[in-house]
């Protein structure tokens, strides 16, 4: 004798037995799940041979369904109804969200936007703890295997997985103490004057640096710090330069004097990087929305002071 296969006792088998108990009838049963008589004759005979019971019996010109057919009718109600649910899209709310949502970004963009991303959490999504972590030069790995589900970088990693969006481009500008130094307003003065620059890795330098090295403008570093926040100790009282974003000025270079770069540069993109598997989910869909609207709102208000 074959072993009955217990995987194929499906959720259609349920809703048979569970038709032909209430409403006495294989015809009827067809009729209201919308298959033919043999096919709930078929799953009844099935479900004969799993519950070694023959779970209808003729009464008069009818049937009716044994004990143990009843009883299991009651258990299957109950597993019909989980498997609804299961089934059913989630009902989401950011006032019920529960998590911890890890975000890897640099010190420029981390406080530039996630402050504000924490005052909205805070008042929309209070049971979601933000967690900050460096991103360097963001690797696939970072978000394939969840060291953080959001990255924010100039330098998205290339992955056929991986999603990306441009929250905003910034110019870059020449960064300079008024109290020592006028602006640089020529090519020459700009190219004489030494400079502080940022160096994530070594042999990695900034986006722009790499741009303009290959097009041949060479500078006088005298200062490689590994992230945007040690740059304005080196600035003040001296007559160094910094050529960085300029969305620097609302905050880590604060206090400093500003002007364009006296060359032609290209501007910096910034981008929100995610993996596929946080793609369609309603939460990290949200997430995504308030640090987009946060950027725009960011970048224009301070662009216009």
């Amino acid at each position: 004798m074959n072993e009955i296969d217990w995987f194929q006792l499906d959720a259609r088998a349920l809703a048979v037995l569970v038709a032909v108990v209430e409403e006495h009838s294989v015809t009827a049963a067809a009729a209201r799940i919308g298959v033919t008589q043999s096919a709930v004759s078929h799953t009844i005979d099935r479900l004969r041979r799993i519950t070694t019971d023959p779970l209808f019996v003729k009464s008069g010109r009818g049937i009716v369904a044994t004990a143990h057919a009843i009883a299991l009718a009651e258990h299957a109600r109950m597993l019909l109804r989980e498997l609804e649910r299961f089934g059913r899209a989630p009902v989401w709310s950011a006032a019920n969200w529960r998590a911890t949502v890890t975000i890897a970004a640099n010190d420029f963009q981390r406080d530039l936007l996630l402050p504000s991303l924490a005052r909205t959490l805070c008042e929309q999504a209070p049971g979601v703890a933000l967690r900050v972590i460096p991103s360097g030069i963001p690797t696939l790995d970072m978000l394939r295997d969840e060291h953080c589900q959001l990255v924010i970088t100039p330098r998205p990693p290339d992955g056929s997985d991986i999603v990306q969006k441009q929250l905003f481009e910034d110019d870059y500008r020449v960064f300079y103490d008024p109290a020592v130094r006028h602006a640089p307003t020529t090519r020459k003065d700009w190219l004489e004057a030494g400079h502080v620059t940022v160096v994530y890795e070594p042999k990695r330098p900034l986006d722009l640096d790499r741009w303009l090295a290959a097009k041949g403008i060479k500078r006088d570093f005298r200062i490689m710090v590994p992230g945007f926040a040690g740059i304005a100790p080196f600035l003040r009282g001296t007559d160094l330069l910094a050529t960085v974003p300029g969305q620097l000025r609302g905050h880590l270079l604060a206090g400093l004097a500003d002007t364009k770069v006296p060359v032609a540069c290209p501007r910096m993109p910034m981008y929100l990087v995610w993996h596929r598997r946080y793609h369609d989910d309603p939460a990290y869909r949200w997430l995504r929305k308030q640090i987009e609207a946060i950027a725009q709102t960011v970048v224009r208000t301070r662009s216009a002071n």
